[in-house]
């Protein structure tokens, strides 16, 4: 990732304007970047656990998250992110077994100010929320969530690195006896290498407060992405593996494939 004076520079301009797939590639490290991102991640999702034919199960899910930034100066951006997803295929534990649902999930956001500093610095704060739209009971909370979010960073000519820390309370949904109280995050690094190639991953944690037993839910990861362009659209294309060194000992994740495909899209202003 380049320096905040070549990122500035770049955000100014659209998808468009000549520049190369590893120049956009270097500027989709920082996630505080000025361009325009359609996000569909495609989630498989191994699981086990101690109940009977836990480790046979697998989940499948299409998501949408879409990120257009509205720049508000040299290096600072205003974001509000949705991210809608949709299960294909969730295995849900059952009095005699596993039964499979599929169906709109939670959909979540967050609104943020973002900052990238000359150092290479970045630091975005915000809020974190999801809503209750699920389709099934079994495929979301029932629970309005909502509470804060910060991210610290470093972005340079390498690459990126850094942690977003986000913890979300009940506001309303579902049962107030046992409001849901959840701290999560994703952990994040690239490095850059020649010809719009990138070692990269972003795994998702959680720590669900009022969870029994185990309530941490934590992954390792791996990944690469490859940048290219369609046109005088510029196209991201990643594959990461996750593997979960802590889980809920019931029913949980063991494994994770996740692909993307992200076009960087003009912003509307």
């Amino acid at each position: 990732m380049t320096l905040a004076v070549h990122s500035s520079a770049l955000s100014q301009t659209q998808p468009d304007e000549g520049r190369s797939a590893a120049e956009v590639a270097a500027e989709l490290a920082n996630p505080n970047t000025s361009l325009g991102v359609l996000g569909f991640p495609i989630d498989l999702v191994g699981y086990g656990g101690d109940l009977p034919g836990a480790s046979d199960q697998n989940g499948f899910k299409i998501s949408f998250q879409p990120s257009l930034p509205v720049p508000l100066g040299a290096g600072l951006n205003f974001f509000a992110r949705p991210l809608v997803p949709v299960s294909l295929s969730q295995p849900v534990p059952t009095a005699t077994g596993f039964e499979s649902k599929a169906g709109l999930g939670d959909i979540g956001f967050d609104a943020a100010v973002g900052k990238t500093f000359a150092s290479g610095l970045i630091a975005i704060g915000g809020i974190v929320g999801s809503l209750p739209t699920a389709t099934d009971d079994a495929l979301g909370t029932g629970q309005f969530l909502l509470g804060p979010e910060a991210l610290v960073g470093w972005v340079q000519k390498w690459g990126a690195i850094g942690a977003l820390v986000t913890q979300s309370w009940r506001v309303t949904g579902g049962d107030a006896s046992e409001p849901a109280s959840i701290t999560g995050g994703q952990y994040f690094y690239t490095f850059n290498l020649a010809n719009a190639w990138q070692i990269s991953a972003q795994p998702t944690w959680s720590y669900n407060h009022n969870a029994e037993g185990k309530k941490l839910t934590f992954p390792l990861g791996i990944g690469v992405n490859k940048t290219v362009m369609a046109g005088t659209t510029p196209w991201k294309l990643s594959l990461q593996y996750w593997y979960y060194v802590a889980s809920p000992q019931q029913f949980g994740p063991r494994h994770q494939l996740r692909f993307q495909v992200a076009a960087v899209v003009p912003l509307p202003w």
